[in-house]
């Protein structure tokens, strides 16, 4: 299989140890691609939201879920958590700009899917066929 110049140049930016298992970025990582983290990290990209508005806005996404994402995103600095002071607590969620630098590219990375899932789903159905 030939490799592009495009790709090739996208390698080789990676920093070396991006491919070691111990590399410190794996968790976050992991968290930030996911399903859940790449969409909860988007959304508010648009700007503040409560919980009850992220959940809406994310369908499918369980209240455990949405919890345990913004938990792991406000850990690694990306998220902020705002308390008001009110009965009940009204908590308000927003990108740090950490975080609205990653949700940049998470963005820049959803709108890839859409403007390419026809060949997508193409490829699949050629695949399904000849299974």
């Amino acid at each position: 299989m030939v490799v592009s110049e495009q790709a090739k140049d996208v390698f080789a930016r990676l920093p070396a140890d991006s491919f070691d298992k111990d590399c410190p970025t794996r968790p976050v990582m992991a968290q930030v691609t996911s399903r859940w983290g790449a969409l909860i990290l988007a959304a508010l990209a648009q700007g503040p939201m409560r919980f009850s508005r992220l959940q809406q806005h994310i369908g499918g996404i369980s209240q455990k879920m949405l919890s345990q994402y913004l938990k792991s995103t406000v850990r690694y600095g990306l998220v902020e958590r705002q308390v008001e002071p009110t009965v009940p607590p009204q908590v308000t969620y927003s990108l740090t700009p950490l975080g609205e630098s990653l949700a940049q590219q998470l963005c820049s990375l959803l709108s890839w899917f859409s403007t390419n899932i026809t060949e997508l789903e193409a490829a699949k159905e050629r695949y399904d066929a000849a299974e």
